[in-house]
C-alpha cells in the first residue's frame, strides 16, 4: 500500500483519504514550476513491511556471534521485520562456521552469502542489497560500532518522506592520525566531489526502494557505494550518531584499502585531479618562461657568467617529475574506463545459504 503525505495535517492518509496513523508530522513541498506556482504536492511514502541489513565481515570469529545475539535481542522489539543478510568477503578463519551454530529466534529471514576470494567491503554491500527481499535496505558492521538505534530512528526519517538518512559518526575512539585523514578525506569530497557529503563523515545509509533499484541498476566498479547513493540527489536526512569502540578482533580497514578509497571516490566522482594536471602545466610552463627570459637578460647583462646547470638539472627533474604524475593520474582514469567497458562482473558468488533452514518454526 502506497500512502500519500502531505504538510499541515496529523496522520497519513490512503488514497480514499482515510487516515491510516495518527499523530505523525506530514510533508508539504512547494511546486516552483510554472503554472503550479505555489501548490502543494503529495510524496507518496511506500508502507514499510521490513529492513534489509547487510552485514559484510572478513575473519571475525570472534565477535560475530555476539553481534547477532545482540541483533536477535534488538528485534524483538523492532516494529517491522528485520532480513540479515551475512556476506563473507573471503574469509581464512572460522566465522561461516561460527554464524552457522547461532540460532536466531527474533529473525524473520537469514542468509549467508560467500564470495569467491575478498573483493572489499563495498563490492559485499553491493552484493547484500541485490539479494535482499525487502525494500529498505542498510549495511552494519559485525564489530557492533553502530548504535542499533540508528535503526529505529531511521525508519522514523523514512516514514517522514525522505528516501535516504544518512548516519553520520558523531563521536569514535580513533587515533589522532586517523581523525585528520578522516577530515582531509571529508573536507576535499565536499569541496571536489559530492557537495552534500555530511561533514562528519557518513559511515551508513538506510535508504528506500528507489535507492536499491538504482543501486542494482548501476553496480559500479571502483566507486564508494555511499558517495554514489549521496550522488544521486535525492531526498536525503541526515543523523549523528555515537560510535562504541571496537571490543573484538581487529580492524580489517588496512592504510592500503584507504588509499584506494581515497583513490577511487576521486576518480569516479570528480575531474579535479584531470584539472589539477592542467594547472601544473601552466604552472610549469610560467616558470619556464621566467626563468629562460631571466637567463636570456643575464647572458647581455654578465656574459662572462657560465650558465647555471644545476638550474637546468633541477628544472628537467622538475618536469619529468611533474609529467610521471600527470601520466599516473590519467591512467588511473584509462584504467577505470576499461576495466567499465569489459564489463565483467564486480565481484562473484561463490554460495548462497539460508541460516533459517534448520531452525525450529517460531512460535
Amino acid at each position: 500500500m502506497k500512502l500519500f503525505v502531505c504538510h499541515g495535517m496529523k496522520g497519513i492518509h490512503t488514497r480514499d483519504g482515510v487516515p491510516v496513523r495518527n499523530g505523525i508530522d506530514t510533508l508539504l513541498e512547494k511546486n516552483g514550476s510554472e503554472g503550479g506556482k505555489g501548490m502543494e504536492v503529495l510524496r507518496e511514502v511506500e508502507e514499510i513491511k521490513g529492513i534489509s541489513i547487510v552485514v559484510p565481515f572478513l575473519n571475525e570469529e570472534a565477535g560475530i556471534l555476539t553481534f547477532c545475539r545482540d541483533l536477535d535481542r534488538y528485534a524483538a522489539s523492532f516494529p517491522v521485520k528485520i532480513e540479515l543478510l551475512f556476506v563473507d568477503d573471503g574469509s581464512s578463519d572460522h566465522s561461516c562456521e561460527v554464524l552457522r551454530t547461532y540460532r536466531f529466534e527474533q529473525i524473520e529471514k537469514a542468509k549467508l552469502v560467500r564470495f569467491s576470494r575478498n573483493y572489499g567491503s563495498h563490492y559485499a554491500i553491493r552484493a547484500g542489497v541485490a539479494l535482499a527481499s525487502y525494500g529498505v535496505c542498510t549495511w552494519m558492521g559485525s564489530d557492533r560500532q553502530e548504535p542499533l538505534d540508528l535503526l529505529s530512528l531511521s525508519l522514523e526519517k523514512l516514514q517522514e518522506g525522505y528516501d535516504a538518512v544518512l548516519i553520520d559518526k558523531r563521536s569514535v575512539q580513533v587515533s589522532t592520525l586517523n581523525r585528520f585523514f578522516s577530515k582531509v578525506y571529508t573536507d576535499l569530497m565536499r569541496k571536489y566531489a559530492v557537495k552534500n557529503y555530511t561533514s562528519g563523515g557518513t559511515s551508513t545509509i538506510v535508504f528506500n526502494q528507489k535507492i536499491k533499484d538504482q543501486l542494482n541498476c548501476h553496480q559500479e566498479l571502483n566507486s564508494s557505494i555511499m558517495l554514489q547513493i549521496i550522488d544521486m540527489g535525492y531526498k536525503t536526512c541526515t543523523l549523528s550518531m555515537d560510535f562504541s569502540d571496537r571490543t573484538e578482533g581487529k580492524s580489517k580497514w588496512t592504510l592500503s584499502k584507504k588509499v584506494k578509497l581515497f583513490i577511487d571516490s576521486f576518480v569516479s566522482f570528480s575531474f579535479m585531479p584531470i584539472r589539477l594536471v592542467s594547472i601544473m602545466g601552466c604552472i610549469l610552463f610560467l616558470i619556464g618562461l621566467i626563468i629562460g627570459l631571466v637567463t636570456i637578460v643575464n647572458a647581455f647583462v654578465n656574459p662572462n657568467v657560465p650558465l647555471g646547470y644545476s638550474t637546468l638539472a633541477c628544472l628537467i627533474s622538475l618536469g619529468f617529475g611533474v609529467t610521471n604524475i600527470s601520466l599516473g593520474i590519467l591512467a588511473e582514469y584509462l584504467w577505470r574506463t576499461l576495466d567499465a567497458a569489459r564489463g565483467r562482473a564486480p565481484y562473484t558468488i561463490d554460495t548462497v545459504e539460508d541460516l533459517l533452514e534448520e531452525c525450529s518454526p517460531k512460535a
